[in-house]
């Protein structure tokens, strides 16, 4: 339990440096974006070409797969169902909205939480292959044949290729290349990638801290309530749950391979889903606020679940 504590010190401690600077603006009006892209174009990939070459495939097709995969789709799918049956929603933002209950953060938090809190990066590698290689393009899909006239919409083959243009990915099919071919990377070569990888955590993490300045939620009149606090509750109440049924009982998991499972699950909204959302002008303000309380509501809920089964 003091491995917990600690590791989420760690982590609201950078977070607090970084809404800091983005409160004395020390870093100017760009740093978010600038930090954003370095980790999401540099760091993060070479992260995942060291953690794939490092680890067992085994690792990487594993439970800890199954279980985030279903468990992400089940929840996706029940609120998409709530919103369109009982809701009558359109399509565009009935996705949007089933994303923000169920795609989860697993870069700005994700990575830190597993290297400080769950102490083995491991863990988030299929969850990124997952989302981003076979989630995000199911939804871009929808989206584009639902948010789009004709006139607008792009060849279904370049919808379904953009998500696979995600550096992240390659990153990722570039370290799985090579864990499968038993290539092992000079050196010279590996250590720079090495180095860039461990930034990861803590830019993601000032950043992070970064965009939580000058941010309101829940603005009466323009914010759709009901549909985010479905979101809200799915994410960090339902999705938790069905991990944690699908960990103890479908893949008989206990001990500390349980805990990160559910903790896993219980990651805030990523915001990969409000860059779709303006990517398609829908559901722009249910993506944004589902992020910023979930994210809020994230660390009280691992730390409830890190008393009572870590």
């Amino acid at each position: 339990m003091s491995g917990v504590v600690s590791g989420f010190t760690v982590i609201f401690i950078v977070v607090v440096i970084g809404y800091l600077l983005g409160r004395t603006r020390v870093l100017g009006e760009h740093a978010v974006s600038v930090l954003a892209r370095l980790v999401f174009f540099v760091c993060t990939p070479a992260l995942m070409i060291t953690s794939l070459t490092t680890n067992e495939l085994s690792v990487v097709f594993s439970s800890t797969l199954a279980v985030a995969a279903t468990s992400a789709v089940a929840v996706g799918a029940l609120y998409f169902a709530v919103v369109r049956l009982l809701w009558r929603r359109a399509v565009p933002e009935a996705t949007i909205g089933a994303l923000s209950s169920s795609y989860v953060n697993s870069v700005n938090l994700g990575l830190p939480i597993a290297i400080f809190v769950l102490d083995d990066a491991s863990f988030i590698a299929p969850l990124l292959l997952f989302q981003i290689m076979l989630y995000s393009p199911i939804a871009l899909v929808m989206l584009d044949l639902t948010a789009l006239d004709a006139a607008h919409r792009g060849s279904l083959w370049r919808t379904v290729r953009t998500p696979l243009t995600n550096p992240i990915v390659i990153g990722g099919l570039i370290g799985l290349g090579l864990a499968l071919a038993g290539v092992h990377l000079p050196e010279a070569v590996f250590s720079p990638l090495d180095m860039l990888g461990k930034a990861s955590v803590p830019l993601a993490l000032l950043a992070f801290g970064l965009s939580l300045t000058g941010v309101q939620v829940f603005a009466k009149g323009v914010t759709p309530r009901r549909d985010i606090a479905l979101s809200a509750v799915l994410k960090m109440g339902a999705m938790p749950l069905v991990a944690y049924a699908l960990a103890r009982w479908g893949f008989g998991m206990t001990g500390q391979a349980l805990f990160a499972q559910v903790v896993i699950a219980a990651l805030p909204t990523a915001q990969n889903v409000l860059v779709y959302a303006t990517r398609y002008g829908r559901g722009e303000v249910l993506a944004r606020d589902s992020a910023l309380i979930t994210t809020v509501l994230s660390i009280p809920v691992i730390a409830v679940l890190a008393l009572v089964l870590a």
